[in-house]
């Protein structure tokens, strides 16, 4: 037996490991599919192993050794390179602010207060009709909904309560101290970084605010509705805080939104805990959390190196995906930026598309990234988007659920994420790969799993 005759065995039994390992991943994310795949392709391949062992001097076996070795040999090469085309500049110019009172959750908020609304369809009348018809449907967590749930919906609706009443209007915020001694920014945000991993983050950001993180005017309050947003901090330092598998999966019945108002809770406690951490060294900080924001909370991670805005439209983190939620403090201090370059993302959200053909409103594009407010990116439909939301009173996530990077942080999904760093060969590999292991269509629930078995599914967490 010859050097080419071993590699292609071992190639054959390290390959044979990697499935069985997609085994055990399938079985702990309940995916009976890639389980059997996983199975019979670590069978077969141990099975070819002992073949050619058992038949090594045959000239046929000779010969089927040499065109794997190449074959394989091959496979390395290219699976090692280092290449991605260069993508477009994606803005020209400056890029444009966006008025939150077009955000549909500001929108669907004017229902409750008429001369507000009747002042916005005043600016925008084409936008009257859908809005009045999505006002017509329930509230989500409401009777009348889908997979309304009177007893556990009310989980989430108590969730964004609390981040309601939890939060304090800068008008009736203490005056910031007077620092006794000069502030060293590299250990504070050591600090910052220790406290947010303590609270539940998962990765930590800092970047300099720009104009465009901002919104140009408010909209979710009613309080400050109209007013231009004022804010001249220097800095923003971003949370990301991830969601479980275990929920997710259940997208689009409540579970989606009982994590996800979960962690949004969670997220904000850490925002909060790191704005004051700033406010007692003398530094004016403003904690941005869920229904109280003046940044965009997406495009700041992605200046801070943490990932990428995708085909969805929301921010995909690098390790996470789009099963995350983020908050950010903003500092008037200049802070050590963080940096990365998540390219790759991009590439791959090209091609992937998967949210797009699950997305049972169709509310996200199939196509390039169109340009708006300056900058090309893509963006859902948001009516598409919210309207579904409100008929099955939930947030949907089926996006989020869809999506290859929202696997778990497991080590098989970790060399999967390795690998589609490299080049897009592999992306269009690893993308055969997932739709064949879990699908390329979801099967979507028409009814909300049985509480008991998610409540052991949080006990097996915890």
């Amino acid at each position: 037996m010859g050097v080419m005759f071993g590699f292609v065995i071992l190639f054959l039994l390290i390959s044979a490991v990697f499935m069985l390992m997609m085994a055990h991943a399938a079985w702990r994310e309940q995916v009976p599919r890639g389980l059997l795949l996983s199975l019979s392709g670590g069978a077969l391949l141990i099975a070819v192993s002992v073949l050619l062992v058992l038949f090594h001097t045959d000239p046929v076996t000779i010969l089927v050794t040499d065109v794997l070795f190449w074959l394989f040999l091959t496979f390395i090469a290219v699976s090692l390179l280092p290449w991605f085309p260069a993508l477009p500049e994606s803005n020209n110019g400056k890029i444009e602010q966006f008025d939150e009172r077009n955000h549909m959750f500001a929108r669907g908020n004017l229902k409750f207060y008429p001369e507000l609304g009747n002042r916005y369809h005043q600016l925008h009348p084409e936008k009257k009709t859908v809005d009045e018809e999505i006002w017509k449907l329930p509230e989500l967590g409401e009777p009348g909904s889908k997979f309304y749930d009177r007893y556990v919906g009310s989980i989430a609706d108590s969730a964004f309560d609390l981040l309601d009443r939890s939060y304090t209007p800068l008008s009736q915020r203490p005056q910031v101290p007077i620092p006794v001694e000069p502030v060293e920014p590299d250990k504070l945000v050591e600090a910052v970084r220790i406290a947010a991993f303590q609270y539940g983050a998962v990765d930590v950001g800092v970047t300099a605010l720009q104009q465009h993180h901002l919104y140009s005017v408010a909209g979710r309050q009613a309080e400050n509705w109209g007013k231009k947003v004022e804010n001249h901090h220097r800095a923003a330092i971003v949370f990301v805080v991830p969601m479980s598998n275990g929920f997710i999966r259940h997208a689009p019945t409540l579970p989606a939104i009982l994590e996800s108002s979960h962690c949004y809770v969670e997220s904000a406690k850490i925002a909060h805990i790191a704005a004051e951490m700033f406010h007692r060294q003398g530094i004016s900080a403003t904690a941005h959390v869920d229904g109280h924001y003046q940044v965009i909370c997406a495009p700041i991670a992605e200046a801070a190196g943490l990932g990428h805005v995708g085909r969805m439209g929301i921010f995909m983190h690098k390790v996470y995906g789009p099963s995350v939620r983020l908050s950010v403090v903003t500092v008037d201090f200049d802070l050590p930026e963080s940096t990365g370059n998540h390219d790759y993302m991009e590439h791959f959200c090209k091609i992937c598309k998967k949210c797009a053909d699950n997305c049972p409103s169709r509310a996200i594009s199939h196509g390039d990234k169109p340009v708006s407010r300056g900058f090309a990116h893509w963006s859902v439909n948001q009516e598409n988007c919210y309207t579904f939301w409100r008929k099955i009173g939930t947030d949907c996530a089926i996006c989020i659920r869809s999506c290859p990077f929202s696997k778990p942080d497991s080590p098989i999904h970790r060399i999967v994420r390795a690998y589609i760093r490299r080049n897009p060969v592999n992306q269009h590999l690893a993308l055969i790969g997932d739709d064949l292991f879990y699908g390329r269509k979801l099967k979507i629930s028409t009814r909300n799993v049985k509480w008991k078995k998610l409540l052991a599914s949080i006990k097996r967490k915890h």
